[in-house]
């Protein structure tokens, strides 16, 4: 964790300050060394030797395949291509696009996988509201969406996520200023009928330190809505 920086509690919703540590990295991970961490950080969680972890960083160029991935959605592997083991199909990652990968312990939050990806979309919509940029989900068709420059309907995120004895891995990107041109070389999530844009595209200069903040400024409304899974759990 030597060029990771730990979020002030000061700085975080009350209810997860004991639950989840939060990670924020500045330099750019290699895809490999992430996944490997990610997949440790799930077995001590699951085990009950880890908290919870909330982890933001950025990547070198990579694309990685979900378990749905299509040999076919692969036009132009100039980067390194890597079996990401999440739902999904093909994404992107690389520099100036934001990656929160979230472990959290379902056992305790509702053992509900649908109200988990929906609260995910919830929490980067909220996020993106903030700056301005109204953003939704769409049923049937995997990221989170926005107007383009354009007028026309384009992806501004991915969502891909795995469940590993109820607790979760991967997660979210968000696009902040890729080389969009980098997503010509696959067909994102396996949608070609639809663009891809960014914040910067959008005309917006919002940098990864101040995404960041504004994910943990909307993360207690993420907690709460897997809070009020659990409660139902409970309540059945």
């Amino acid at each position: 964790m030597t060029a990771a920086a730990k979020t002030s509690p000061d700085t975080l919703p009350a209810s997860s300050i004991t639950a989840i540590d939060w990670r924020r990295e500045d330099r750019q991970v290699p895809y490999t060394e992430a996944l490997a961490e990610m997949e440790a950080r799930n077995q001590a969680i699951a085990e009950g030797n880890a908290r919870e972890q909330v982890w933001l960083l950025e990547h070198p160029p990579v694309y990685t395949a979900g378990t749905s991935a299509a040999d076919d959605e692969l036009l132009d592997p100039r980067f390194e291509v890597v079996k990401a083991g999440r739902g999904g199909r093909y994404t992107y990652h690389g520099p100036g696009q934001r990656v929160g990968y979230v472990m959290l312990d379902l056992n305790q939050r509702g053992k509900d996988v649908r109200c988990f990806v929906h609260a995910l979309e919830g929490w980067v919509i909220a996020a993106l509201r903030g700056f301005g940029v109204e953003s939704w989900a769409v049923d049937g068709r995997v990221g989170i969406w926005t107007k383009d420059v354009d007028g026309r309907e384009a992806k501004i995120g991915a969502i891909g996520v795995r469940v590993r004895r109820w607790v979760t891995m991967h997660g979210f990107s968000v696009n902040l200023d890729p080389d969009l041109s980098h997503f010509t070389g696959i067909v994102p999530c396996g949608i070609d009928e639809y663009g891809v844009t960014s914040l910067s595209r959008l005309g917006l200069d919002i940098s990864p330190a101040k995404w960041d903040e504004a994910l943990i400024a909307h993360a207690g409304e993420f907690l709460e809505t897997l809070d009020k899974a659990e409660a139902r759990r409970c309540a059945s």
